[in-house]
């Protein structure tokens, strides 16, 4: 991760003092996620720049934790390339004195507002491009990037979501700036390498005082900040409108609200109990012996398809490792008899690639699973599914966008799930459902889940898929 602050003001150098290392040094920082380094590429009175590159390493950030961070996949992901919440963890630590506005021995450069130019590299953006305006140019910034592609060689897979940023500001004050990427890079990133709780609330409002109240966006880059956690989120927003005047009553209000949002958490998991009920039933309809469980999760799908004696053959799917480990030890897998293992199996599988080792099944079924999915890489999870695998039966649901103006804590065009990458109307999904029915000779039936609202639909959407040859259920 690599973060350059550059300045033209006179003399320069005062830079040096603001950040409170010295430009003739390049210094070292164990910090909570690894290695920071910070150097000055060049200092002179007319132009100074001052380098952080850090380094992790996410074989000891697994090892240390012992629990797998849902954003960093175990051992294979992008975490130390993208500047992220871990970029913004070393700012804080490495940057300490100027993101809080000290400066020991020339207090009075604190209130200065020099140009800057920022230059990260590289962002993972999940959003479009142009909130990279929206979210930057309201605070004087003008903004350039490069827009990375997913591989030189092969240039048919298009772009990615990765960016090179460069940023400049014709006076702004460097605790201001920090301020913004401190909190702006985990917000672009939409994932935290730690637990987000009510403290976060309070470092929220304080980086953000003075420009986050105003903010156009403010409610996006609240939103993301807290993980889309209504209870935090309500707090912090309320106490922005009163400029962070407010904050002793943060605990408070954060604790009756958290309570709020435990009885939402609870309606939620019973809709997903609803999902996989539905699931089962429809799936013991096919009449299928072999089953694909096809983004399995933590297993709860699996443990009911264990308790039916017509399934003789279970196969559940991850592209998350962590999952699977849970799900294997929610089965109580290392404990079943032998008769009970030869039915089940578990496999690390990507579903937008070919893999063998899912051939020879009669029906598949995906819970919630392809808004998980960038829209671009469906075509391949389609061809998979419904060409290569020749599965007899297919059973897919996915939430109802219409249903979520139900849900109080969702803003508008808000996903339900910080990890979704669409959600689809009703007409989207039979749109895409009778493509699917053109390209690869489907038939379907779709079904609601959850109470029906008489305008919006139900919470949850679902298709059964049947070959054209097979009577449909």
């Amino acid at each position: 991760m690599f973060l350059s602050i550059t300045t033209t003001h006179q003399p320069a150098t005062d830079l040096g003092f603001l950040l409170h290392k010295h430009p003739d040094k390049i210094q070292k920082f164990n910090t909570s996620c690894g290695i920071a380094h910070v150097f000055y590429p060049e200092s002179n009175p007319d132009k100074c720049t001052a380098v952080l590159v850090l380094d992790i390493d996410t074989v000891s950030l697994v090892r240390l934790y012992k629990f797998p961070f849902a954003s960093l996949q175990q051992y294979v992901n992008d975490r130390p390339y993208t500047a992220s919440s871990f970029m913004s963890s070393a700012i804080a630590q490495v940057y300490s004195s100027a993101l809080n506005g000290n400066c020991k021995n020339h207090p009075e450069l604190l209130d200065i507002k020099m140009p800057f130019e920022v230059k990260i590299s590289v962002i993972k953006l999940k959003a479009p491009k142009e909130m990279l305006h929206e979210i930057f140019e309201p605070l004087g910034y003008n903004i350039s990037y490069i827009q990375h592609p997913f591989d030189t060689q092969f240039t048919a897979w298009g772009m990615s979501n990765y960016y090179s940023l460069t940023l400049q500001h014709d006076g702004i004050t460097l605790k201001e700036m920090l301020s913004h990427i401190f909190v702006l890079l985990p917000v672009f990133d939409n994932e935290k390498h730690y637990w987000v709780n009510e403290n976060e609330v309070q470092v929220l409002l304080k980086k953000g005082e003075g420009w986050l109240n105003t903010h156009q966006k403010k409610e996006w880059i609240t939103r993301r900040y807290l993980k889309n956690i209504s209870a935090y989120m309500k707090v912090a927003l309320n106490n922005l409108q009163d400029d962070i005047e407010n904050i002793n009553i943060l605990e408070k209000e954060t604790q009756e609200l958290t309570e709020k949002q435990k009885i939402i958490q609870e309606k939620r998991y019973s809709l997903h109990q609803q999902r996989l009920d539905i699931a089962l039933e429809k799936l013991k309809q096919t009449n299928a012996t072999k089953i694909l469980d096809l983004g399995c999760g933590e297993g709860k799908l699996l443990k009911m398809l264990l308790k039916e004696g017509q399934f003789t053959q279970i196969l559940g799917c991850d592209v998350v490792f962590g999952e699977l480990q849970k799900a294997k030890e929610k089965l109580h897998f290392d404990n079943m008899s032998p008769k009970q293992k030869e039915r089940i199996t578990l496999l690390q599988s990507s579903l937008t690639y070919k893999d063998k080792r899912l051939l020879g099944y009669e029906a598949g079924v995906l819970v919630e699973v392809i808004e998980h999915i960038d829209e671009d890489r469906l075509p391949a999870l389609e061809k998979n599914i419904f060409e290569y695998y020749q599965l007899n039966h297919v059973i897919i649901t996915t939430p109802n966008a219409e249903y979520n103006k139900k849900y109080e804590f969702l803003l508008e065009d808000d996903f339900r799930h910080t990890d979704h990458r669409f959600e689809w109307t009703r007409p989207q999904f039979k749109a895409w459902a009778m493509k699917i029915k053109e390209n690869f000779g489907y038939d379907f039936q779709l079904f609601d889940i959850g109470e029906v609202d008489e305008l919006l639909g139900a919470s949850s959407q679902m298709a059964v898929f049947s070959k054209n040859h097979i009577k449909n259920m």
